[in-house]
C-alpha cells in the first residue's frame, strides 16, 4: 500500500530542475527504473526518489513513470500515488514550467517490493519502445507544439484521475505515447499520442453517457 513517508531525496523535489537539465539525454529509463527496484538498501520507494534519479529526464520520464502503472494491473493504491504528479506535471509542461513537485505528493512513498513488482511488468514494453523510436518530425517535440502535448497531457491525466470504470487505460496510453515521444524526440509518437487521446475521449464519453443513461433507467423504474 502506499502512505506517506517523511523521507527526503537528496535533490529536493520541491525544487525546479536547471531548465538545461530538461533537454539532456542520459541513461535508458528501463535501466534508472530495474537500477531503484533492484536496490535492496531501500525499503520504500518514493516520488522523490524519483524525481531525483530522473534529473536529466525531465518531463517525459516523469510523465510515462506515472502514467505506465494505470496500463497494467497494480497493487491497491497505486491511483494515489499517480494521479496528482501527472496533473501538475502536465500542466507544467502546457506552460512551459520546470518539472517540480509540492512536498505532499513528493513524500508518498510504496513499498520496494510493489515498486519492483510494477517495473518488472512495465519493464518489458519500456525496453521494447526504447528500442524502436528514434528523432524524426522534431517539429512536434520542441516548443510551441510541445505547449500543446502538455494541454492535451492534462486533459488526459484530469481523466484518469476520474473513477470512471475502464476510463483510465486509454488516457494512460496516451499520456504513455506523449511521453516516450518527449523523452526520444520522435515526432511520431506524438501524432499516435494525439490518434489515442481523440479515442480516449470517445471512449469515456461513451461509457459516461452508459453510466448516466442506466442510473436514469433505475430511478424511472423505482419511482415511476
Amino acid at each position: 500500500m502506499i502512505e506517506a513517508d517523511g523521507g527526503t531525496a537528496e535533490n529536493p523535489a520541491g525544487n525546479p530542475l536547471p531548465g538545461n537539465e530538461n533537454r539532456k539525454r542520459g541513461r535508458r529509463l528501463s535501466k534508472i527504473l530495474s537500477d531503484i527496484a533492484l536496490d535492496v538498501e531501500r525499503s520504500r520507494v518514493s516520488v522523490a526518489d524519483l524525481f531525483t534519479a530522473m534529473g536529466d529526464r525531465a518531463f517525459g520520464a516523469l510523465l510515462l513513470i506515472f502514467a505506465l502503472p494505470n496500463v497494467v494491473p497494480t497493487p491497491p493504491g497505486t491511483s494515489a500515488i499517480t494521479g496528482a504528479p501527472l496533473v501538475f506535471l502536465a500542466a507544467q509542461l502546457m506552460l512551459g514550467q520546470s518539472p517540480w513537485l509540492p512536498k505532499i505528493i513528493a513524500n508518498r512513498s510504496m513499498a520496494r517490493e510493489d515498486f519492483a513488482a510494477i517495473v518488472l511488468r512495465i519493464s518489458p514494453w519500456l525496453a521494447r519502445g526504447e528500442r524502436m523510436l528514434r528523432p524524426r518530425l522534431t517539429f512536434l517535440v520542441y516548443p510551441p507544439v510541445e505547449y500543446v502535448t502538455g494541454l492535451l497531457c492534462l486533459i488526459l491525466a484530469i481523466i484518469l484521475a476520474l473513477p470512471v470504470p475502464l476510463g483510465n487505460i486509454l488516457p494512460a496510453v496516451a499520456i504513455c505515447l506523449f511521453s516516450f515521444g518527449i523523452l526520444e524526440r520522435d515526432g511520431l509518437c506524438i501524432l499516435f499520442g494525439l490518434l489515442t487521446f481523440v479515442l480516449s475521449l470517445v471512449v469515456v464519453a461513451g461509457v459516461l453517457f452508459a453510466i448516466v443513461k442506466g442510473f436514469i433507467l433505475l430511478v424511472s423504474a423505482t419511482f415511476f
